[in-house]
């Protein structure tokens, strides 16, 4: 039996015209919530989107993904909360998050086939990322997924008006990127990694638009959270 339908949760101010609805209700579940944004098109634009520009123009990076998800949850009666994955030589990442049962699960908008939903089976915040850790690599082969964050609850930001408004997102961007993050590995486990198996490499980068992929010549070990966008 599924589990992670909720009863229609109202906000303290829903702010959705009849169209946007329209569209939202449709998003009955987090699995729903993932299928929505694994077809929206990938933006390669340098600006973020807040869920309203998403449903208006059906693009999203990750960072875009990270919010429309999350406003989705939301209206699913799960709290509205993202969080960052940070890489070396490749591209951040977000996440939009929600708990089952005490478990923890996430909806998010990926260049590549890999990183995007995750059932609410996973015990603690950590554990879920380390399921994307064989499936976060580069396109020369490197794993490259090196630390997370703490999550980032959305709903004290709500005068801000994230949902519907894009000029804020870079704000609270900035605020994801200052909360604490954790590592992943350590030094040791980092100098012996093996490189990724091409059959999973090309799964992972099946169907991505390759102008929005990192590439480590071009940019050294800069990252940027609109990344696997």
């Amino acid at each position: 039996m599924k589990t992670t339908t909720r009863k229609r949760a109202k906000t303290a101010a829903e702010p959705w015209s009849p169209d946007e609805l329209a569209v939202l209700d449709e998003l009955s579940s987090p699995f729903r919530i993932q299928e929505f944004l694994s077809r929206l098109d990938y933006s390669t634009e340098p600006f973020y989107r807040s869920p309203r520009s998403v449903l208006r123009d059906r693009r999203a990076n990750c960072v875009d993904g990270s919010f429309f998800g999350a406003a989705a949850l939301r209206r699913l009666g799960f709290p509205p909360m993202i969080a960052e994955l940070t890489a070396h030589k490749d591209d951040d990442h977000l996440l939009a998050l929600f708990r089952v049962g005490g478990c923890w699960g996430a909806v998010a908008k990926s260049n590549t086939t890999v990183l995007r939903f995750r059932e609410p089976v996973f015990r603690s915040l950590r554990e879920m990322v380390m399921s994307y850790f064989e499936f976060y690599f580069n396109i020369t082969g490197d794993k490259t997924l090196r630390t997370y964050s703490q999550p980032l609850r959305l709903a004290p930001l709500d005068a801000l008006g994230w949902m519907t408004n894009d000029e804020p997102l870079d704000g609270i961007i900035d605020r994801l990127v200052s909360a604490r993050h954790f590592s992943v590995l350590t030094p040791k486990q980092i100098a012996s990694l093996y490189p990724v198996d091409p059959q999973v490499m090309e799964a992972g980068f099946l169907g991505a638009d390759w102008q929005g992929l990192y590439d480590p010549a071009k940019h050294g070990d800069a990252s940027t959270p609109a990344g696997k966008a």
